[in-house]
């Protein structure tokens, strides 16, 4: 993967993409993602913002904890610059268009705060809650 076939993917699953090689914005069931690539560390991540930090209480961080454990499967959970995000992160060289494709586990994750806290429809059952 590179950033020039990451911009067609991207045109792929938004007809309306706003940005450049190493940062694009486009919105997939009316979410806002983010893709940021940075091709010397070879890493990509997507992301949207689900709820603003300060929302968050000492529980709901315990719940989005377990969540990323068996739950949110490729995308996860996370805390950056006052907002709770979730995010898919991968190597920039070895994503493949499938993986790319899965966008949809981030939108689906940030859909689901505050329900079911999943990314599909899979949960993986190695854990107890």
């Amino acid at each position: 993967m590179n950033s020039d076939r990451l911009a067609s993917l991207i045109r792929v699953v938004s007809k309306e993409s706003r940005g450049e090689p190493g940062y694009w914005s486009f919105e997939v069931e009316k979410r806002e993602l983010v893709v940021i690539t940075d091709e010397a560390a070879d890493r990509m991540r997507i992301m949207t913002p689900v709820v603003e930090e300060s929302a968050l209480s000492s529980e709901d961080l315990r719940v989005l904890l377990a969540a990323n454990f068996d739950r949110a499967l490729d995308a996860r959970y996370a805390v950056a610059r006052g907002y709770l995000w979730s995010v898919f992160l991968h190597p920039l060289t070895t994503l493949t268009d499938a993986q790319f494709l899965g966008v949809e586990q981030v939108v689906k994750l940030a859909q689901n705060y505050g329900t079911s806290y999943t990314s599909s429809d899979l949960v993986f059952q190695g854990s107890q809650n």
